[in-house]
């Protein structure tokens, strides 16, 4: 079980190291005028992208089979890690959105400035954080 456990934290680091970068990307992607750094951006962007989707899902398959090894009954009375997967719910439609503003960027679509990406960007700390004190403290 310690081995599933530290995979989960493993690829749950990574996944939050590309959530932090992508929109720093489009942060500096929004900035730009320059044609060639736009398509650079671009493809900085996307790969980050594909590399970090698999690090989505390897932290989620991890948590599910550790759910599973704990059991039913430990998982309805674990109210923090409910609390705890309603986050990372909304951070996966994070995740979907950055995948969007990805295609946006691709696209010329889009129409937000380097101001909402920088807000933007801060939003996978809060959930680190949040994440991080539920599975840590469990304070209920």
């Amino acid at each position: 079980m310690l081995w599933i456990k530290a995979l989960h934290i493993v690829f749950m680091v990574t996944w939050f190291a590309g959530l932090f970068y992508l929109p720093r990307l489009f942060v500096y992607h929004a900035m730009t005028g320059d044609e060639a750094t736009r398509n650079q951006l671009h493809i900085m962007e996307r790969k980050l992208y594909r590399f970090i989707t698999p690090l989505m899902w390897l932290t989620l398959g991890f948590g599910i089979w550790l759910i599973a090894l704990y059991g039913w009954s430990w998982f309805i009375a674990s109210h923090w890690l409910q609390a705890k997967l309603v986050l990372v719910v909304v951070l996966m439609i994070y995740h979907f959105y950055c995948g969007k503003l990805v295609n946006d960027f691709h696209q010329g679509r889009n129409v937000r400035s380097h101001v909402f990406f920088r807000w933007f960007n801060e939003i996978p700390v809060l959930f680190l954080f949040a994440i991080v004190i539920l599975a840590v403290v469990k304070p209920f």
